[in-house]
């Protein structure tokens, strides 16, 4: 290990080289994978499939968000055909993405935000290496067109499941979480944990506690900086919270970081929507970094939005950490948390009624039924917004520009008529001609102005949604658990008040998803209230430039 996320290595003609630490798999002496919990089969198949598909690495073509006339748009390869985890064969989406992936997921990333498959924990010697760069392995899922879209994603989503889905296999890894549901639900007695996360009940029912003043975080000034004599370069922001004023910087490795933890540890309660999505040719670009910042801005916000994430100590450690040391610290005191995956909820209490079986079964399934609608139209939405972009960056223009250029040859053929009487007539229609040529301009233009708002807000939530089949999904296996117990019951297996325990703490989770909700439909009619607006308010100053009062 030379450092910085290098390997020397060795081979079997004696030849030697740098090789990056993330296509590398460490055995220990005795030659057994370290990760093993177990000679499962299943368990080792799983992660010779992340060893395999990590040694991958791609790139695809990429086209900037406000390139006008061509055609191309940065919402080309959203909608493309996909699997997920619902019974509907059109199910929850995930974006085209190259073979390449993240050293932690089990599968590529998802279309817009999908979910990666849980994080295993950190691997030996992380601490030294966490800040390697190597980090940009799989590219883009922008595409020229929607045709070459799709055929990337047929291509290279063949066979996998869709990473739309975060499921979180909690038994599987020492790193990431050892209870399950079952463990959470029948525990004797839950340990009291130090940090506590309060439900109250509000007008609109369960809600999470808010904290008494709220901060955004501004995500700016890009700077390019470079290791290992430069041969290594990435791209630092400046992160300053609003609160304190004090800025930190961060590499897109550590907002990767900070994603994987906040889903490890919230993830089963709140959806922890993707990073935009990873690169490798073009990710030094002025465009695509403006676009990538422009991302990470939302995200934050998103984030810093949440009262739970928010507040969290992982969350403030990366916004507050004053030095390399500190932030190492955190950064371990983080991997090391225990209450992680469905153990959240033990750290939940709300302020509120037991809640009966039947009525958590239907609060559940109220939320599956309208998080599956609201994304199917989000989806509509993307998709009749994508074929617009595409008219207006292409054919319409060209469309007002043969028209302008039509008047304008009439013209000049009727000046050769030699007649007196004319010009007027002749001016009159080049002037046309040539006001067609800029609406042409103007309507190519239009897009970055209002629909790309609109667009960007529609592609956050379908990350968002795209969350919660799994969270249902939890939800219902719980419920589920609850519906065995009787049996169990019967059989002596556990005691009549095990099953009213197990009641309490389903009602305990169904309180978190209700509280979530709330939380959800207020940012959603606050969101989709501005950027409609900004949309209808662009279009009105759009039709007033072309025909004027």
């Amino acid at each position: 290990d030379i450092g910085g996320g290098w390997l020397e290595g060795k081979n079997s003609k004696g030849e030697r080289g740098l090789v990056p630490t993330d296509y590398v798999e460490i055995l220990p002496n005795d030659g057994k994978d370290q990760f093993s919990c177990g000679n499962s089969v299943a368990d080792q198949a799983f992660l010779d499939s992340l060893s395999a598909s990590t040694a991958q690495a791609s790139s695809s073509a990429v086209n900037s968000h406000n390139q006008v006339g061509s055609g191309n748009d940065p919402w080309s390869a959203w909608n493309a055909p996909k699997s997920g985890n619902w019974d509907s064969s059109d199910a929850w989406g995930s974006r085209p993405e190259a073979a390449g992936t993240q050293r932690n997921t089990a599968n590529n990333w998802d279309a817009a935000f999908g979910h990666p498959q849980a994080y295993q924990g950190p691997a030996p010697g992380d601490d030294d290496d966490w800040d390697d760069d190597w980090d940009d392995k799989s590219s883009s899922g922008y595409f020229k067109d929607a045709e070459s879209a799709e055929a990337g994603a047929a291509q290279r989503g063949g066979g996998r499941p869709a990473a739309s889905s975060m499921k979180l296999p909690l038994n599987k890894f020492p790193g990431f979480a050892k209870p399950g549901m079952e463990q959470y639900l029948l525990a004797k007695q839950l340990a009291k944990p130090k940090e506590k996360i309060p439900i109250i009940v509000g007008d609109y029912g369960p809600m999470w506690v808010y904290p008494t003043s709220t901060f955004d975080c501004v995500v700016a000034d890009p700077r390019k900086g470079s290791k290992m004599y430069g041969l290594k370069s990435y791209i630092e922001y400046q992160l300053t919270p609003t609160n304190t004023n004090r800025s930190v910087n961060h590499r897109y490795k550590h907002f990767d970081w900070l994603y994987e933890r906040l889903l490890v540890k919230f993830g089963s309660a709140i959806p922890i929507p993707s990073l935009p999505d990873k690169q490798v040719t073009g990710r030094f670009e002025e465009e695509f970094i403006k676009m990538r910042m422009e991302r990470l801005q939302a995200w934050m916000t998103r984030m810093c939005r949440h009262p739970v994430i928010s507040e969290s100590e992982v969350f403030q450690q990366f916004l507050n950490f004053r030095d390399e040391k500190e932030w190492k610290t955190g950064k371990r005191k983080a991997e090391k948390d225990e209450l992680v995956g469905v153990m959240i909820f033990s750290t939940m209490e709300p302020e509120a009624p037991d809640l009966d079986l039947i009525e958590i079964e239907q609060k559940c399934d109220a939320v599956g039924k309208f998080t599956k609608a609201m994304d199917d139209g989000v989806k509509e939405l993307l998709t009749v917004g994508q074929e617009h972009w595409k008219r207006c960056t292409g054919p319409l223009p060209k469309e007002y520009q043969k028209i302008g250029k039509a008047l304008q040859s009439l013209a000049t053929v009727f000046s050769t008529s030699g007649y007196q009487g004319e010009t007027d007539l002749n001016d009159a229609i080049t002037e046309a001609g040539k006001t067609y040529e800029e609406i042409a301009s103007l309507v190519a233009e239009q897009p970055k102005k209002d629909l790309h708002f609109l667009m960007e807000c529609s592609h956050e939530y379908r990350g968002l949604l795209g969350c919660f089949p799994d969270i249902v999904g939890a939800h219902k296996g719980a419920i589920e658990k609850v519906k065995e117990s009787d049996k169990l019951v019967a059989t002596s297996k556990i005691t009549p008040q095990d099953k009213q325990t197990m009641v309490k703490r389903v009602g305990t989770m169904s309180y978190a998803l209700q509280a979530e909700m709330n939380h959800f439909h207020s940012n959603r009619i606050y969101d989709y209230n501005s950027v409609i607006r900004l949309y209808l308010e662009q279009q009105v100053q759009f039709y007033e430039t072309i025909f004027p009062i």
